[in-house]
């Protein structure tokens, strides 16, 4: 029996589409909702009540409340690192600058899941720690590019500049707590203790010099 084949794939690419679409749309609405809000601080039926959406839309997504919040994370995650790893077509010394801007702009926008990134999540939470763990690595990386014109550095140098990221994280909670410098006092705070990270890494590592500010009028 000659059976003519049934076009099933289209109708399912564009229910997969729509799916995708629905899940990035609630995703979206929990950035909002939890952009300032802690995690303990709303519950499933809060949620679902402010999305203006069934509880049960939530659940089929995301399966739990915590898997629900870390999709979310994930997201501001991929965003944040969107960020730091922008303007390439800049200058290295600029870029770096743009990096430190655009990451106290995250923060500053983002400050509930900033803390949660930085903090590890509710509890001691390893996926979180992940996404933190990646964060960082990502900063080094874009740090070390800007500064020396590649990723790959040696141990030294990268414990350098890691002690740095993990000294601008506790500046920076310290900060969306108490903003009492503007954002750009305190990217120049940061780019000034980077470049005194970076002339240590240099006395002790010389295959990694700090790069010398550009000069004005030059």
């Amino acid at each position: 029996m000659n059976i003519s084949p049934q076009p099933a794939a289209r109708p399912r690419a564009r229910g997969t589409e729509r799916s995708m679409a629905r899940r990035a749309e609630l995703i979206a609405i929990g950035r909002r909702l939890f952009a300032d809000t802690s995690y303990d601080a709303l519950s499933m039926d809060d949620i679902a009540r402010q999305a203006h959406v069934a509880k049960g839309l939530i659940y089929y997504y995301f399966q739990s409340k915590r898997g629900y919040y870390l999709a979310i994370i994930q997201d501001s995650v991929t965003e944040l690192l969107t960020l730091a790893a922008g303007g390439l077509e800049l200058p290295p010394v600029d870029r770096v600058q743009r990096t430190i801007d655009s990451y106290l702009r995250y923060a500053e926008h983002n400050q509930a899941a900033y803390r949660t990134i930085v903090s590890g999540g509710v509890g001691f939470d390893t996926e979180v720690h992940a996404l933190r763990d990646g964060v960082r690595e990502a900063v080094v990386t874009t740090i070390a590019e800007g500064a020396y014109g590649r990723a790959g550095i040696s141990p030294l140098a990268r414990m350098g500049l890691l002690a740095w990221v993990c000294s601008v994280e506790g500046a920076t909670l310290e900060w969306i707590d108490r903003p009492e410098l503007p954002r750009a006092t305190m990217c120049e705070l940061l780019v000034k203790t980077l470049g005194g990270a970076l002339r240590a890494i240099e006395e002790l590592d010389s295959a990694h010099p700090a790069p010398q500010p550009a000069r004005r009028g030059a």
